[in-house]
């Protein structure tokens, strides 16, 4: 059962909320006023939950090291359909960018993840942690009467503990090599290669940590919203990634923008300055990542999660 309310939450949290919420609401009806046919002008939002920091009351915000929590949320829509970031969500996502970086409306920045009903229900239904704690923990901003999640199932540690092995003997590797082909390519001389790889090397040693403690990783490359997930299990990666200065801020602004600019526009550039800063803290983020999954892995094999 989630919980009630926001009382917990400054005043000013619960009005960027409301903010937040609006803009989530009025761009997805607009993209799907967009659409032609009846069955992709159907779309509704049935849930919108607060997950993370916020709905546990634990988040941070500490200005001279630069680093804020995220909002993070939950939209729960009516059918698989509308759960296509690109299609659907890019324009809120992109508003709430601007509403933080531009006009200042907002000053905390948004996350937020999308899964029709039958997913999250189907996802409760296998015992999935990610989804059973945002089930307890999460506070509902919006629900529709009459849409209900499903109980959770336990999930054996046994279980448990298999499954999350396997994404760790996967993943963590698979970001390791993709480090390694980074210094290749700086060593050749492809910078914008090694952005993009770089890029790869982070994407992938989330993933893998997020699988290994959650069962659990969203479909995106984005940057943001895998390392508010991750960061939101356990502090220690939050030292990955110092937010300190313009030019640590700028870098990891660089290196999110490699999955697509890297490879396809002309005129993006990194310094190599920014690689070589970069490179060191892809390294620390793997050490801190492979160490926590290891404690978790170590720790998750008897009984019941």
């Amino acid at each position: 059962m989630m919980r009630d309310g926001l009382d917990h939450l400054p005043a000013v949290k619960r009005r960027e909320l409301e903010r937040v919420a609006r803009v989530l609401f009025d761009e997805f009806e607009d993209a799907v006023k967009t659409k032609l046919s009846d069955k992709r002008k159907g779309g509704r939002i049935l849930k919108l939950i607060l997950f993370g920091s916020y709905a546990r009351g634990d988040w941070v915000e500490d200005r001279a090291s630069g680093y804020i929590s995220d909002y993070d949320l939950l939209i729960v829509v009516n059918s698989d359909t509308f759960t296509d970031l690109q299609t659907w969500w890019a324009a809120a996502d992109d508003h709430l960018v601007r509403e933080l970086t531009v006009t200042r409306h907002l000053a905390t920045p948004v996350n937020f993840i999308v899964h029709s009903l039958m997913d999250v229900n189907d996802q409760l239904a296998r015992g999935r942690p990610f989804f059973a704690d945002i089930a307890r923990d999460g506070i509902a901003l919006y629900e529709a009467p009459g849409q209900r999640l499903a109980a959770p199932r336990q999930l054996y540690a046994e279980e448990r503990h298999a499954e999350a092995m396997a994404h760790y003997d996967k993943w963590l590797p698979d970001a390791a090599y993709c480090l390694t082909l980074a210094e290749y390519a700086i060593r050749d001389g492809k910078t914008n290669h090694a952005a993009f790889m770089l890029h790869q090397a982070v994407e992938r040693a989330y993933h893998g940590l997020l699988l290994v403690l959650t069962l659990y990783s969203p479909k995106s490359h984005r940057l943001t919203v895998l390392r508010s997930l991750a960061e939101n299990l356990d502090p220690r990666l939050i030292e990955a990634w110092p937010r300190d200065t313009r030019a640590a801020r700028r870098a990891f602004a660089q290196l999110q923008r490699a999955y697509v600019e890297a490879r396809y526009s002309p005129a993006y550039e990194i310094t190599p300055d920014e690689l070589a800063w970069i490179i060191y803290r892809v390294k620390h983020l793997h050490a801190i990542a492979a160490a926590i999954c290891a404690e978790h892995l170590a720790g998750n094999g008897k009984g019941t999660a």
